[in-house]
């Protein structure tokens, strides 16, 4: 199993932050496919309180997109938020590794409204470069 490693954090609702990858990705010409909705999925087990919330009002919500370019295999993007905060995700396949060409140009896409931000991964090692 793949860890999720966000490398991009936004104050928006999950909902929000889709329609704008949606847009940004489409844009630059990528075909999205949605494969999971986790409240899509909460449907089924309406006794299923939220682990975060302890309530079964839960506001989390975790989407799974696969992002394809051209006939090239997809990259699967995770979309994961709660409380109006919202991280994105790529995530390898099991056993190897998507498309470095093709992850490149999706956090390109994601990240041109942001040019001076790092990564939360980028940022730590920034700032463990940069301590006494």
């Amino acid at each position: 199993m793949s860890a999720l490693i966000p490398f991009l954090t936004l104050d928006q609702t999950c909902e929000q932050v889709q329609a704008w990858v949606n847009e940004k990705l489409t844009g630059a010409g990528f075909r999205v496919v949605q494969t999971f909705d986790l409240q899509v999925a909460r449907l089924a087990h309406s006794d299923c309180p939220c682990p975060n919330h302890g309530t079964a009002n839960c506001n989390c919500q975790m989407i799974v997109l696969l992002i394809y370019q051209k006939k090239e295999h997809p990259v699967t993007l995770v979309i994961h938020g709660q409380d109006d905060r919202t991280w994105l995700s790529l995530v390898s396949p099991a056993g190897g590794r998507a498309n470095p060409h093709a992850e490149a140009a999706i956090r390109r896409a994601l990240r041109q409204q942001f040019p001076n931000m790092l990564a939360p991964v980028e940022a730590a090692y920034e700032e463990s470069r940069s301590a006494p």
